[in-house]
């Protein structure tokens, strides 16, 4: 097997057809067939079926397509190496979580590959994030998500072919402050909340999204600006917010808030890139997990 024939079968698997895969590597048709009826040669076995409509990997196809990105990836990164040159991660990453998530990912970066140039860029712009991403301006970004496939708490997703990897959950609390009617129960429907208000950011804010899902439309929703503004908000009795752990510890702690017994299921923080272009062969192993 050789190298160049293994990109075309990845091309060919991707695109389906002879052609796509020529354009998207910049090869004639004719070139591309040969180079996989070479392979399939090789290999004693074929790897696609062919059909009118596309090229759909045979179990044969299927068993080698992993082997075939390790293959590549490895061999990239041995090219790196004897080259001397440093591997780049143009990391981004939402302003909400920058201080209080991002610096454990770069410490284990910087632990475990001090060999990577990372370089960071944050964004209070989670769609701009997933754009530079897909575009190739980034490698990689830290989001936050629901539990689920990527995009699960409602966010777009652009039309690129990303991939993601979970570090660690988010938790989150309904607060209010100690005055509020509800502070003070003792248990908490979604029906006892309805007709409240809930201070919330903009619609594309994460905790805004996940307000959504927690509790529908049982509320009233009061725009009241960023995480730190909706918090101040809450304290001085405006209504109640859902907001994450991380960010109210001292309000808590000081009794000018209080966690209603409604516990809403976590965020995930989420390093998202193109599947088809891994920023480092070995993310998975140097990332996971994240210390808590």
């Amino acid at each position: 097997m050789e190298l160049g024939q293994l990109r075309v079968f990845e091309a060919v698997a991707a695109h389906r057809t002879a052609t796509g895969a020529a354009a998207a590597l910049g090869l004639a048709p004719s070139s591309v067939s040969e180079q996989l009826r070479t392979l399939e040669r090789s290999l004693g076995t074929e790897l696609f079926e062919r059909a009118p409509r596309g090229m759909s990997l045979t179990p044969a196809g299927e068993r080698l397509l992993p082997w075939s990105r390790r293959l590549l990836d490895q061999a990239e990164q041995a090219r790196r190496e004897v080259a001397a040159t440093h591997a780049r991660l143009r990391l981004g990453a939402l302003e909400a979580i920058a201080a209080t998530h991002v610096p454990a990912v770069l410490a284990r970066l910087a632990e475990h590959r001090p060999d990577v140039e990372t370089s960071l860029h944050t964004d209070t712009a989670r769609d701009s994030l997933l754009g530079a991403v897909a575009a190739g301006a980034l490698e990689a970004a830290l989001i936050l998500d629901a539990a689920g496939p990527l995009g699960e708490l409602g966010f777009y997703l652009p039309p690129a072919p990303l991939d993601h990897l979970d570090l660690q959950d988010v938790p989150l609390s309904l607060v209010a402050a100690p005055t509020h009617p509800l502070a003070h129960a003792t248990t908490l429907t979604r029906e006892d909340l309805r007709g409240r208000r809930l201070l919330v950011d903009a619609p594309t804010c994460s905790f805004h999204l996940a307000g959504e899902r927690l509790l529908g439309h049982a509320v009233d929703r009061i725009p009241t600006g960023g995480l730190t503004v909706t918090r101040a908000c809450a304290e001085q009795g405006l209504g109640i917010a859902l907001l994450p752990d991380f960010a109210i510890p001292d309000q808590l702690a000081a009794g000018t808030l209080a966690r209603l017994p409604l516990t809403p299921p976590p965020l995930r923080l989420r390093l998202i890139w193109r599947a088809d272009h891994t920023p480092l062969p070995d993310l998975h192993q140097v990332l996971r997990p994240i210390p808590t």
